[in-house]
């Protein structure tokens, strides 16, 4: 446990539950949590005890990606964890394929409706079928542009033309939209939704203030700070200062309220956790104007800085993303400048 997560609570201490099964955290509200092939090996997901049109049973909130594991996972779930009950809802925090992977797959095995932003659901739809983001010859010469020449890098992302696809190869047909403050009727309570920007198009967190709980999805994760990129589908975008407007806001709500994040274990201390990673970006933006001060910076130049590991291909694509973002927050907020020079890379300036 590194410092920062020393300030924060874990009421389950270091209990998990094992793969298949779930464990109640709140009073109609079980974790449950499924593998991941990446580095960043695991997604929690979570079963809401509900009642709709006279029927009682569970909804579902985030579905792990496509694969034969997950759904093998999921079917332990369905015969062991359900108490005879059924799937009424499939809801999906956002579109990225942890998250929206399966929901095709839940929602036909239950014959049930998917809930997500309107935003997400047609994002997905989108990028299910056809090349975005972090692969195909589009997002290579978009990070081309900010410094990643490498060639054996640029032919990897080249060729990675199904990044997405491959985990989330079909979206419903039909969804019900989730709008900002939207309040769901689960179980007797109040859900409402708290939109985030940044990390997603519209992403949907699920505050109950009966229960002191929140499903934070991926807008606050307990040990690691997430992502947030600037891909080549918007490549102007300023996802940073969206990302840190959004989790502000969530001070709005209780300090001792219990977190259920997306990775990571649950825990209380909402609001210092905020507070961190807000300190967090105001770090390396100042590590980016230090050395942006020193001569000028493209966005590949500027990942020693953000960042001290070694990176994989997978790691460097969205870390690319990341610090295209803080330059971009910096570049909008008047504090840098952006030129294209004559080799075709933007590299930034103060201004």
């Amino acid at each position: 446990m590194n410092a920062l997560e020393m300030q924060l609570q874990y009421p389950f201490g270091d209990t998990l539950p094992s793969v298949g099964t779930t464990l109640e955290v709140a009073p109609g509200v079980r974790w449950l949590r499924m593998a991941l092939p990446f580095q960043l090996d695991h997604i929690n997901l979570w079963l809401l005890r509900d009642r709709i049109d006279g029927q009682d049973g569970w909804s579902i909130v985030d579905c792990g990606i496509t694969n034969d594991a997950t759904r093998a996972a999921w079917e332990q779930v369905f015969a062991n964890e359900l108490q005879g009950l059924p799937v009424l809802r499939v809801i999906v925090t956002h579109m990225h394929p942890d998250h929206i992977g399966l929901a095709h797959w839940l929602t036909e095995r239950w014959n049930v409706r998917l809930w997500i932003s309107a935003t997400d659901y047609n994002a997905a739809r989108l990028a299910s079928s056809a090349t975005t983001g972090f692969g195909g010859p589009a997002a290579a010469s978009f990070m081309g542009s900010h410094g990643l020449v490498d060639p054996i890098a640029q032919e990897k992302i080249k060729a990675r033309t199904n990044y997405f696809a491959s985990m989330v190869p079909q979206v419903p047909t039909q969804f019900r939209r989730l709008l900002a403050d939207d309040v769901l009727q689960i179980g007797g309570h109040d859900w409402r939704c708290h939109a985030g920007y940044g990390h997603a198009p519209e992403h949907m967190s699920l505050h109950c203030e009966a229960l002191g709980v929140l499903i934070s999805g991926d807008m606050v994760l307990p040990r690691i700070s997430t992502n947030v990129s600037v891909i080549d589908l918007e490549p102007e975008a300023n996802p940073l200062v969206l990302y840190l407007d959004s989790i502000k806001r969530m001070k709005a709500l209780p300090a001792d309220t219990l977190v259920l994040p997306s990775h990571g274990r649950p825990f209380k201390g909402l609001h210092t956790r905020v507070d961190q990673l807000v300190a967090h970006h105001d770090e390396r933006f100042g590590d980016v104007l230090a050395a942006c001060a020193r001569e000028p910076q493209h966005a590949a130049g500027l990942l020693s800085v953000l960042f001290k590991r070694p990176l994989d291909l997978h790691q460097t694509t969205f870390a690319m993303g990341e610090s295209i973002a803080h330059l971009h927050a910096l570049w909008f907020g008047g504090q840098l400048r952006r030129r294209l020079d004559a080799d075709g890379i933007y590299r930034f300036a103060p201004a």
